[in-house]
């Protein structure tokens, strides 16, 4: 049988020597992370999604959005409790043995409740949000018309009310012996057909 060791709360951080409990260090990382990833469970089956996202303070909720129909909506609408995790990844960290090379990283893991944003006002500026979030140069009415009511009526919008985080972080001093990025010798990204690894 595999070894388990599952114990204590859900966003309890095996790692307490990575943890980190500043709240205020995770409310900026959240609101400086470009892309986050749902969990949500249907029949037994995980799911996950990556989705644009923006944290609101006032509410202490995430919100995002995806078409009306779909996966997500109806895994929400079956089981509202969710898993949101948001990462970023550092330098790798080389070591003479293997087993002992690491990855500088900082991620942040939400649990909560998400649910189907139905009020039109709520829907609108959790919308606007993530417009500020990610064209924060582009104001509505002058360089962009805001949605109206038929966009906002296909559009399913989402809030993930938080009960809970854990974040984790692995950050070490600037000149780690043989510290390197990744994009240094990682292939051309099929995304970016042009890009070219630097070696």
């Amino acid at each position: 049988m595999a070894e388990r060791e599952v114990t204590g709360p859900l966003n309890q951080v095996r790692r307490h020597d990575r943890s980190v409990e500043d709240d205020g260090w995770i409310r900026s990382f959240l609101h400086s992370s470009p892309v986050g990833v749902l969990a949500t469970v249907a029949e037994g089956q995980p799911f996950i999604n990556t989705n644009l996202f923006v944290y609101d303070e006032d509410s202490h909720a995430v919100f995002f959005h995806t078409a009306r129909l779909g996966r997500t909506r109806s895994n929400i609408e079956d089981g509202p409790r969710v898993c949101y995790s948001v990462s970023e990844m550092g330098r790798i960290l080389p070591d003479d043995v293997a087993l002992e090379f690491s990855v500088e990283y900082a991620s942040v893991v939400i649990f909560g409740r998400a649910g189907v944003v139905s009020d039109d006002e709520e829907k609108d500026r959790a919308l606007q949000l993530l417009m500020d979030k990610y064209a924060p140069h582009l104001k509505p009415g002058a360089d962009y018309r805001p949605p109206n009511k038929e966009e906002l009526d296909r559009t399913s919008v989402y809030r993930i009310d938080i009960e809970s985080w854990s974040c984790k972080k692995n950050e070490k001093a600037p000149d780690f012996p043989g510290a390197y990025s990744y994009d240094d010798h990682r292939p051309a990204s099929p995304f970016r057909p042009g890009s070219r690894a630097r070696r």
